[in-house]
């Protein structure tokens, strides 16, 4: 079944998840998405004594994604005002794909 994995070696002990053995998925499986779902309840999923994955509420993707999206959006930002400090013009879309065969 699944175990806590809060300990001192575990930087994501801070957070409260369950590990989940993958040699016993398939028997907890279905519980431990009904404890995500209705309790917001996060996940490992653990394979050889590592952790691999994790299943996570869906409003914890959302948040997620979010922050990636910014982190995207930062760097990006970062790039054109690089390339316009040196003289540099961006590449149109329309030419990037076409040099990358898409």
């Amino acid at each position: 079944m699944a175990r806590s994995t809060a300990s001192k070696s575990n930087p994501s002990a801070a957070l409260p998840s369950t590990a989940l053995w993958t040699g016993r998925a398939g028997e907890s499986l279905a519980k431990s998405l009904s404890r995500v779902a209705s309790k917001r309840e996060r996940i490992v999923v653990r394979r050889n004594g590592k952790n691999v994955a994790a299943i996570v509420p869906m409003e914890d993707l959302a948040a997620l994604e979010k922050l990636e999206d910014r982190r995207d959006l930062r760097a990006a930002r970062k790039a054109l005002a690089d390339a316009k400090k040196k003289g540099e013009k961006p590449i149109p879309w329309s030419k990037a794909k076409k040099a990358l065969g898409l």
